[in-house]
């Protein structure tokens, strides 16, 4: 073991700023986790700092296949980068734990001879338990709560060695904290009760502590535990719904940090320009769907037309939305774009917007296509005469078709939303859509036309069965 190396290495970035995420692998991540890790990252490069990725994988019968590499994606896809690792191939892959035993062993044997610890036979065969002082307080100073203090008599002896030669969470965070150089210990509120604990190891081994800042916990906007139905998934379920990793990070960043009370929108440089654990409260962060969205959707609005598209494509290359063929033409979607952008929450809302562009095979009940105080004889009058007037428009321009199709509404003695409604439904399916003469004119004359004598059939055979 290089225990001098690393001992060196921690004294050489003692007045460098170092911060972990040290995760266990025990399922998908989610928005706790990689708030977390957020606040992690955004100290050590406001910091000018290093970030660190550890998995904590002591407890084996809790490990969950595939839960590193949902880990790692999600890190990777808000775009925060760690500093250093053992190489996988040829990049710096995270830290296990599980592959650090002998130290856990080295240091278990050192505070048995100091008589801070000592062997105890459970059902399985031989563990240690470190040995909590009978008397006392201990206290300390947390960045985010201040000063906190906790009676050491009301804490029992607990388990830092197990006897499957795994260390349990309290012994192996605190040694690798030490030999990695961590000067800023950034986690979840959870952790506070035990954290006697780990000062006493500390302490024990001869140790400094690093600075300890624990997160304050979130809730749904009822003030409740945060589940599901309050939007508490996996952080990847959210990008398979759409949401953008910037619009992500941001409202994260938010979740029990500000910078004033107005200032709601920041870009990921912006975040590290201003952050810092002095505007992170104690109090409980509301996680409020809602916000989300707005956010996501003013993400949206702020790409430029190309962005987006490219974004779109390459989320339904991985997402495949249903309605959508696969691999869509990346020009016909540049020409969609522009008519549905402003009205995104989600990459998702584009593909249930826009699938009629792609397809002329969507369905739509025939009564779908009268209007109010209308009928279906209108309603077939109506398509007859707009075919005759779609027929005549020239340019086939958005301009040009509004113009001629106002003008036979009133000649049809139509209200124009009447008229519009039908066609509407007709050439898509649905009864919002983009913008329609816009909509039209992409679509060209050949398809609308198909589309409105689709749409006459329809109603003539629904005439038929009455």
């Amino acid at each position: 073991m290089a225990h001098a190396k690393i001992s060196l290495e921690r004294s050489l970035t003692m007045s460098r700023v170092r911060t972990r995420f040290a995760p266990s692998p025990t399922g998908t991540p989610h928005i706790g986790n990689i708030r977390t890790a957020l606040f992690e990252w955004l100290f050590a490069r406001h910091n000018g700092g290093d970030f660190i990725v550890r998995i904590e994988d002591t407890d084996q019968s809790r490990k969950v296949e595939g839960s590193v590499e949902s880990l790692l994606e999600s890190l990777r896809w808000l775009g925060m980068d760690w500093d250093e690792g053992p190489e996988v191939g040829g990049d710096n892959g995270p830290y296990f734990q599980s592959e650090r035993l002998d130290y856990y062993r080295t240091y278990t044997d050192k505070l048995i001879e100091m008589g801070k610890a000592y062997r105890f036979e459970d059902e399985r065969g031989s563990a240690v338990k470190f040995a909590m002082p009978s008397d006392g307080s201990t206290t300390t100073h947390d960045r985010i709560r201040g000063e906190v203090s906790f009676d050491n008599l009301l804490l029992d002896d607990f388990v830092i060695l197990k006897s499957d030669g795994f260390p349990t969470y309290h012994l192996a965070h605190i040694v690798d904290d030490h030999l990695m150089g961590i000067t800023h210990v950034i986690r979840a509120e959870e952790w506070l009760p035990s954290l006697p604990k780990h000062l006493l190891i500390y302490e024990a081994l001869g140790w400094d502590p690093p600075e300890f800042a624990h997160l304050p916990v979130i809730l749904a906007p009822d003030k409740s535990k945060l589940s599901k139905r309050h939007g508490s998934t996996s952080l990847l379920e959210y990008k398979e719904s759409g949401y953008l990793p910037q619009a992500m990070m941001n409202f994260m960043a938010l979740l029990g940090w500000s910078l004033d009370d107005k200032s709601e929108l920041f870009s990921r440089d912006e975040l590290v320009n201003v952050f810092s654990l002095d505007r992170v409260v104690s109090s409980p962060a509301i996680f409020n769907i809602e916000k989300l969205d707005w956010m996501n959707g003013h993400y949206i609005r702020e790409m430029s037309s190309d962005e987006l598209t490219i974004a779109l494509l390459s989320h339904w290359n991985v997402v495949s939305p249903p309605g959508l063929p696969p691999g869509p033409d990346p020009k016909l979607l540049a020409r969609i774009v522009p008519l549905v952008q402003d009205r995104l929450k989600t990459l998702n809302d584009a593909a249930e917007r826009i699938p009629f562009f792609f397809s002329d095979e969507f369905e739509y009940e025939a009564s779908e296509l009268i209007q109010r105080n209308m009928d279906d004889a209108e309603t077939v009058s109506a398509l007859e005469a707009s075919m005759s007037a779609i027929g005549s428009v020239h340019p086939f321009t958005a301009s040009s078709l509004e113009e001629r199709l106002r003008t036979l509404a009133e000649d049809l003695e139509l209200k124009v939303g009447q008229l519009l409604g039908t066609l509407r439904v007709a050439t898509s399916g649905l009864k919002v859509s983009p913008p329609l003469f816009e909509s039209l004119e992409i679509l060209g004359r050949e398809r609308v036309l198909h589309d409105l004598r689709r749409a006459i059939e329809k109603l003539s055979q629904c005439r038929e069965h009455i």
